[in-house]
């Protein structure tokens, strides 16, 4: 295997790319070769097989949207409150808006795993300790709620972001902040 790690990681994007867009069928080492704009046969050298490059994709999305631990920490010396909470779930749907293609591969990736076992078990092992994480966080830090809120909060807020990035004109007559706020309104405890 080659060991480039900028090419690799270009690789990886390029694979991103290519699910966002041609979904997991058309996740192919030539269409991530074209999409990274390197030689034919270059992503062969770089991944084992398409398993290997589909968890590579996994991993590497989950890095993309990732919050910043700077700004989280700013956001941190607030005391905590239903308003940091909203702060939060305004900066999810910010970073997923900006990185529009790493969720929407991240889709194809849950799809995907319904029909690969070996990439359910890897998706499995990434999404469910940043749940957990999720949880930890939001209770470490204070933040009005219990594990319940967290777990509503958390499902309640994925299925707005699914809507705005696939359909978003199911959604157009009420406007995305709104929605947020009204999520957390509902789900989030009054301190």
């Amino acid at each position: 295997m080659a060991q480039n790690p900028e090419r690799r990681a270009a690789l990886v994007d390029a694979a991103i790319d290519v699910l966002a867009r041609e979904g997991a069928r058309g996740l192919t080492f030539r269409a991530v070769d074209t999409q990274a704009g390197v030689p034919t046969g270059t992503a062969s050298n770089y991944f084992a097989n398409r398993e290997d490059l589909l968890d590579q994709a996994g991993r590497r999305v989950h890095t993309r949207l990732a919050p910043d631990p700077a700004s989280v920490a700013h956001a941190l010396e607030t005391p905590p409150s239903r308003e940091l909470v909203r702060h939060f779930m305004h900066d999810i749907v910010r970073r997923v808006t900006a990185d529009r293609t790493g969720y929407l591969a991240l889709l194809e990736l849950r799809l995907e795993a319904t029909r690969r076992p070996d990439l359910r078990r890897t998706l499995t092992a990434q999404l469910q300790p940043e749940y957990e994480e999720s949880i930890r966080f939001h209770l470490a830090a204070g933040l009005p709620g219990d594990r319940s809120t967290v777990s509503v909060l958390y499902f309640a807020m994925l299925g707005l972001i699914v809507e705005h990035l696939t359909v978003p004109d199911v959604i157009a007559a009420d406007p995305l902040e709104s929605l947020i706020d009204a999520i957390v309104d509902r789900v989030v405890p009054a301190e």
